[in-house]
């Protein structure tokens, strides 16, 4: 049974020093580490240490958010760990999943995020719906606006190329070759 650490900093101007105290100071045997923003996905040593954990070690971080990109992302992680008969700790939040006490905060945490996200699209589609009933169009303004249009049917009859009539008026060619499909 190993006690493993993860530390992460977000950019290389940072240093790890003291979470990496803070974890061989809670028996860490061996500390994986990054240097890199908490949103990439690809961090290299997080990977890594998930790979070498083994069922009946114990994963420690210094804080949560060194772990995750979002209590979603937290959520899957120690989700994953925990079917894997993995322990998680945290040191600054005093969460321990080896114990029933721990356990129970985590998934406390794990619903408040979930409210979170169903209250944040229950508004949104209140929002929506209101928009519509006021007769707003959901979605992005069409990048080629009526006149646009006319603009670059003119250029292609005039002998430019749907590439050429696009750089002209200053809209990506896929667009244009969209909308020239679609309008008469």
């Amino acid at each position: 049974m190993a006690v493993i650490g993860y530390a992460r900093v977000s950019t290389q101007d940072q240093d790890t020093a003291l979470q990496r105290d803070a974890l061989a100071a809670a028996g860490c045997e061996r500390i994986f580490e990054d240097k890199a923003s908490g949103m990439k996905s690809d961090r290299i040593g997080l990977a890594e240490a998930l790979k070498y954990l083994r069922d009946g070690d114990s994963f420690v971080v210094w804080r949560l958010d060194r772990l995750g990109r979002s209590m979603k992302h937290l959520i899957e992680v120690v989700t994953d760990l925990e079917a894997r008969g993995i322990g998680f700790r945290s040191l600054t939040e005093n969460i321990d999943t080896t114990t029933p006490a721990g356990r129970l905060v985590f998934h406390v945490f794990g619903a408040l995020a979930q409210f979170e996200r169903d209250l944040i699209r229950e508004r949104t589609r209140a929002g929506l719906r209101a928009a519509s009933e006021r007769g707003s169009v959901a979605g992005r303004r069409p990048v080629i606006t009526p006149e646009k249009l006319k603009k670059a049917r003119d250029l292609v009859e005039s002998g430019l190329t749907v590439r050429e009539a696009a750089g002209r008026i200053k809209v990506g060619k896929t667009a244009l070759y969209e909308a020239l499909r679609k309008k008469p």
